[in-house]
């Protein structure tokens, strides 16, 4: 800041001026306007008027070095705003931008743009399609516009995103790998257990091409989809994903993808951990060598029949307050020691060999889980008893958990005559069927380690299940929109890259907050810039946004962050 006079026919005024740069280009702007002449003697009781303004602007000077000089900030009713002058931008990304540049997703931009000797910004587009997927997640036009408001404009064209997809297909294993060689220097990454699960995404339209192909749809879409094989490792961070054809088979899934992170990622031991669907005897196969080993769940329902007695044998239970197995029926409602065990799982296990493979079969038994799923039924027969009542055309439509399964129908009367409609009733039998499994659950493996520590790693199948509703519900993956291959693979890269940076996102802040609080909150957090000053935080400074701050080691709520201090985030996110 500079003293500025500027004199008149009848009198001299002092003006404290900022001088700043924009676009390369110098503004002035006034400050502060001290007085005249006249005015300042009167007030500094004949102290001389410049001197004095010399000494208060060098005081000004020195606060602002110590970020410590109050803003005055002018202006006025009158004076319209300026045409496609914008001042408000999102600040929130700059924490997602520290964990990419932590993950050395700039250089292997870098690595990728020396190969391929194109002259765009492979880097600031990664970036904002990635950041965009967490916090504006739309098309990749309407990213292009949103990065517009962020602190850091893009340098690049709208061309330049649909030439980037191109490359980042193109290099997909190779982001992958060095990703993770890159996140091992961040933090240790567990991966003796890794988790495996599939998905789809449909698309909107209805000619198969390509990857684009018809086939089961988890969301029961008559669409096309694309299916998406993800491997997360044992604290729930992304390792490794695949995408294939909608209509592959998706237990043929995982060995392609497991033999390129052993290539790959140099993992040679680890225990493979899926769901019943992934289940083949194939899978387990090959997890049963090399020092690898799985974990997979097993449907009670569908043992062989002396084993399913086994498994539903109320007897013969364990759990470490017992010396000797017991009777899980002495934990009766009506029981004392109900509410003591409510919460605790039991355990029964066994040897079994099928199909030249030796696997142990794990079951466990919970009372809490028990009476969640009867009662869930209970609410699924008050809706079946209601639909009796009322008998609408579609009673006889039902999926495999629909309330309808409990209902039967039957074209004969009670006296054994045909009947001319049929006549619907609840089925007593399946209700009953269906209650023999409350409360039990089972997996197989070839691990020799005890039933609790095996049903402890399985238990936290659920991430992988929650990666993939992130990917569905905050970052809108689905519907897919794109024609291409290439672009296709591109988009899931995107997905996948934004989906490993918020989970060391929320890592960071120690699971303290719900995904919609995380996401909401960084999509709130804007600032308004004020020329020549810095940009002032319009967000509500919240124990979120000061955890965050926290957690990632700067601040952004101060009343105004100057020029200078944001610069210096800028910098420090780029480390």
């Amino acid at each position: 800041m500079r003293l500025k006079t500027s004199e008149s026919k009848n009198s001299l005024s002092f003006y404290v001026i900022n001088d700043s740069y924009k676009n390369g280009k110098r503004t002035t702007k006034i400050v502060e306007k001290l007085g005249t002449e006249a005015e300042l003697k009167k007030k500094l009781n004949g102290q001389d008027p410049y001197s004095w303004a010399k000494e208060y602007i060098a005081e000004l000077n020195r606060k602002e070095k110590e970020e410590n000089r109050p803003v005055k900030i002018t202006r006025y009713q009158s004076k319209l705003i300026d045409k496609d002058d914008q001042i408000c931008f999102n600040g929130g990304y700059l924490f997602l931008q520290l964990i990419y540049h932590q993950l050395g997703l700039h250089k292997i931009c870098k690595h990728i743009s020396s190969r391929h000797k194109f002259t765009f910004d492979l880097d600031s587009i990664l970036s904002r399609l990635v950041y965009g997927r967490i916090i504006f997640p739309s098309s990749k036009l309407n990213t292009f516009e949103e990065s517009k408001h962020l602190l850091e404009q893009p340098n690049f064209k709208l061309q330049h995103v649909y030439r980037a997809l191109e490359f980042i297909a193109q290099e997909f294993d190779f982001i992958q790998s060095e990703l993770y060689k890159n996140s091992l220097l961040v933090s240790e990454r567990n991966a003796r257990v890794l988790y495996y699960d599939c998905t789809n995404y449909f698309f909107e339209i209805e000619q198969e091409d390509g990857l684009k192909q018809y086939g089961v749809s988890k969301e029961h879409k008559p669409n096309p989809i694309v299916e998406m094989g993800l491997f997360m490792d044992g604290d729930g961070i992304p390792l490794a994903f695949s995408i294939h054809s909608g209509n592959t088979n998706e237990q043929i899934t995982l060995k392609p993808l497991e033999k390129q992170i052993l290539q790959d990622f140099k993992l040679s031991k680890f225990i493979v951990c899926t769901d019943a669907g992934l289940s083949s005897t194939d899978n387990r196969k090959f997890n049963n060598i090399n020092n690898r080993s799985f974990i997979t769940t097993q449907s009670v329902k569908k043992l062989k029949k002396h084993l399913k007695e086994w498994a539903l044998e109320p007897t013969g239970w364990t759990h470490p307050s017992f010396a000797e197995p017991f009777d899980i029926r002495t934990f009766d409602k009506n029981n004392v020691l109900y509410e003591k065990f409510r919460d605790d799982t039991f355990y029964k296990e066994r040897w079994i060999k099928e199909d030249g493979l030796e696997q142990k079969l794990v079951v466990t038994f919970s009372l809490k889980h028990r009476d969640y799923q009867c009662q869930i039924r209970n609410r699924q027969l008050e809706r079946a008893v209601k639909l009796l009542e009322n008998k609408p055309k579609d009673i006889d439509k039902k999926r495999q958990n629909d309330y309808k399964r409990f209902i039967s129908s039957a074209k004969v009367t009670d006296d054994g005559e045909i009947a001319d409609k049929a006549v619907y009733s609840l089925n007593e039998e399946a209700i009953a069927n269906e209650a023999m499994y409350d409360g039990f659950y089972a997996v197989c493996t070839n691990l020799e380690d005890d039933a609790a520590a095996i049903a402890k790693i399985n238990h936290r199948r659920w991430e992988i299940e929650e990666c993939f509703r992130i990917m569905k519900s905050e970052f809108k993956a689905r519907p897919v929109y794109l024609r291409k291959d290439d672009r296709i693979k591109a988009h899931f890269t995107t997905c996948f890259l934004a989906l490993v940076l918020y989970r060391y996102l929320e890592k960071k802040l120690n699971g303290k907050f719900t995904t919609s609080q995380i996401i909401t909150q960084i999509k709130e957090m804007n600032f308004l810039s004020v020329p020549g000053e810095g940009y002032m935080p319009t967000y509500t400074r919240s124990d979120f946004t000061d955890a965050l701050h926290e957690a990632f080691g700067f601040r952004t709520d101060y009343q105004i962050v100057s020029t200078k201090q944001m610069k210096k985030i800028f910098k420090d996110t780029k480390k």
